[in-house]
């Protein structure tokens, strides 16, 4: 008898053990995983129920949350979506959300640590859920202005407050509305998903943070340049010798400048003139003389390979590692295997005007309790500096020459001076060039700091070129924010 109830006790035990081992993974280990599931209709619908937290712009919501008449309770809507499309990001019913919708997303659902207490209250006072409000740091007239001076080109413009690292306007072109990825029917939203992923121009990539990088053309010579004046062997006057063809070391490729020739008259040219008129092959010379590792050095120093936190990721720029003579020589300016995005540029031009600090870059300004406490507030935070005081001055006023008289003549504007440097990135034998430019305003007193990218050569294929193309985008959007 002692053995039978022996047996009958370990086997339930054994089966007490199973139930709470299942329970125990049921509830901790898989509880995560199990919320997140699409097919998990309840947490799904929960989510809902709560009113998510706007997201605002200027004390304007660009994303809100209104009754719906449905089992969701709410309804996700996007103000002017397209054009805030790449810093709201979209909530769908059924798949992952993305931009600041994904990356507060504890603070928007009201579920972040430092809600619990004002959800208890609300709980116990009989109000209903709600989630905090996001006040970023967008400017709606640097916003407005970035989105028209782009027009039908496929590309970005990221504009940025140097001294704080404040993100005034991200726009990114195509875009798409993300009010059609919020609605409440499943299959619709996967449907309008699917042929965005399909469309060819790529609509739904962030070009001002990540997409298919480009090469970042003579806007990196900013870089080459800042190692250069670092490394204490070169001034504005060290000179190059001026040929108007270049075979790099050991291939057959060979260097030549924008307009084929020399770069300006002369058997040498000056550091500053290579800058301020843009050509390749004196660049070339110093990346070879100063060497990868110089190179990638001041290049990490402005950020490149570094993933940001704007909160939303970004794709790191990248300055490849291990490379030979010649391909260093490309790199130098901003070809080869080297590739940046428009908020990296911004960076780089950034810490010019900000005296050589570089700031990290920021999106959100303010996160508010629906009381109007405040949860979090974003303050200016240092990623590093990246060259000395000297340098930059040096650097702001090389710069203004390449706008005042130089490669970047067409962002010149009245009564404000104007740094800035363009670049015209080659991409393939046939393919369109990339064009770019990169500055800040006013050179005095910065204030703004622009970066434009305009992809597949700007409709004119290897015709268009940075100062025909992106430099005036660079200048509507200046003189909009200045007031000029």
């Amino acid at each position: 008898m002692n053995r039978e109830l022996k047996r009958v006790t370990i086997v339930a035990l054994l089966m007490f053990l199973a139930l709470f081992v299942s329970a125990t993974v049921i509830q901790y280990v898989q509880a995560d995983a199990l919320a997140s599931d699409p097919r998990n209709s309840r947490t799904l619908y929960e989510s809902y129920s709560v009113e998510r937290g706007p997201i605002l712009v200027g004390g304007d919501p660009i994303a809100s949350s209104q009754p719906s008449d449905d089992d969701y309770k709410f309804q996700r809507v996007y103000s002017n979506g397209p054009l805030y499309a790449p810093v709201t990001g979209y909530i769908p019913v059924n798949g992952e959300a993305t931009g600041l919708e994904q990356s507060v997303n504890s603070y928007l659902s009201g579920q972040s640590s430092s809600q619990f207490f004002d959800q208890l209250n609300r709980l116990i006072s009989g109000q209903d859920p709600m989630g905090a409000s996001v006040e970023v740091a967008i400017d709606p007239v640097a916003q407005q202005a970035a989105w028209d001076a782009l027009g039908d080109y496929t590309g970005a413009v990221i504009v940025t407050e140097p001294s704080t690292g404040r993100i005034l306007a991200m726009v990114t072109k195509p875009t798409y509305d993300p009010n059609a990825l919020a609605v409440h029917n499943g299959a619709e939203v996967q449907a309008t998903y699917e042929g965005l992923l399909a469309d060819p121009s790529d609509p739904l990539f962030n070009r001002a943070t990540g997409g298919d990088m480009n090469p970042p053309g003579s806007t990196f010579k900013l870089v080459v340049t800042a190692a250069a004046l670092e490394s204490g062997q070169y001034t504005p006057q060290s000179t190059f010798p001026n040929p108007a063809s270049l075979t790099l070391p050991g291939t057959d490729a060979v260097v030549r400048n924008s307009g084929g020739g020399t770069c300006g008259g002369g058997a040498e040219v000056t550091l500053a003139d290579a800058l301020r008129l843009s050509c390749n092959i004196p660049m070339a010379e110093l990346g070879m003389e100063l060497g990868d590792a110089a190179i990638r050095e001041q290049a990490e120093k402005f950020g490149f390979n570094t993933e940001f936190e704007i909160p939303t990721v970004t794709e790191p720029s990248t300055y490849p590692r291990v490379l030979d003579e010649a391909q260093t020589g490309l790199t130098a300016f901003g070809q080869g295997d080297v590739r940046a995005t428009p908020m990296q540029m911004a960076m780089v031009s950034a810490a010019i005007a900000n005296g050589g600090i570089v700031m990290n870059p920021n999106l959100v300004d303010a996160i508010t309790a629906p009381d109007f406490s405040p949860l979090q507030e974003f303050e200016p935070a240092e990623f590093g500096r990246a060259i000395s005081e000297e340098t930059a001055n040096t650097m702001v006023q090389m710069m203004v020459n390449g706008v005042e008289n130089g490669a970047a003549s067409n962002a010149r504007i009245d009564g404000v001076s104007v740094a800035g440097k363009t670049g015209t990135a080659e991409n393939g034998e046939d393919d369109p060039y990339t064009l770019w430019f990169t500055g800040f305003a006013p050179a005095d007193n910065p204030q703004y700091a622009i970066t434009v990218l305009v992809e597949d050569g700007g409709g004119l294929g290897q015709e268009g070129y940075g100062n025909l193309i992106a430099a005036p985008i660079a200048k509507q959007v200046l003189e909009a924010v200045l007031n000029t």
